[in-house]
């Protein structure tokens, strides 16, 4: 683990929602053990992607996420890892863990991209547990209490 790290609260994709206010969607994770919510927005392809691979919907030709997933497989590379690791400027940050052969590879990457990935290599997605600090305010936890269930979408993984 990369210096100033703290502990790793492992999360589930929890829903998949519009956001009107900014034109964007929202992917919540949630950790199961604490409950603890972590909206990241998506833009409108990275929403489809992990779409796609929460309803198991295989696409006709393969998405990026597809294609890397086929790179990986081929060269015999693992994914062991997301995580969620920084929260700066309203931007969150992320790093894909792998493994090829006997060495481990820490790899930079965009929230989304790194969620659709885990989606579709079934790997564990993490999130610092900085980062669920920085990002709580009073104005998310009320946001998020105003939410009925249906607005979260249909997914439990």
């Amino acid at each position: 683990m990369s210096r100033g790290m703290g502990a790793m609260l492992q999360m589930k994709v929890r829903g998949l929602m519009f956001d009107p206010y900014n034109n964007a969607y929202i992917v919540i994770l949630r950790d199961e053990d604490t409950s603890d919510m972590l909206p990241i927005w998506v833009g409108k392809s990275e929403a489809s992607a992990i779409s796609f691979a929460l309803e198991g919907v295989a696409a006709p030709r393969p998405l990026t996420h597809d294609l890397m997933k086929s790179v990986l497989d081929t060269v015999d590379a693992k994914v062991i890892s997301v995580v969620v690791t920084d929260l700066k400027d309203n931007t969150y940050y992320a790093k894909i863990h792998l493994m090829h052969e006997d060495s481990e590879y820490t790899i930079d990457s965009r929230p989304s991209d790194a969620i659709a990935l885990a989606l579709r290599t079934n790997t564990p997605i993490f999130a610092d547990d900085e980062v669920i600090r920085k990002q709580a305010s009073d104005e998310l936890d009320q946001w998020l209490e105003n939410l009925k269930p249906e607005d979260f979408g249909k997914y439990e993984t």
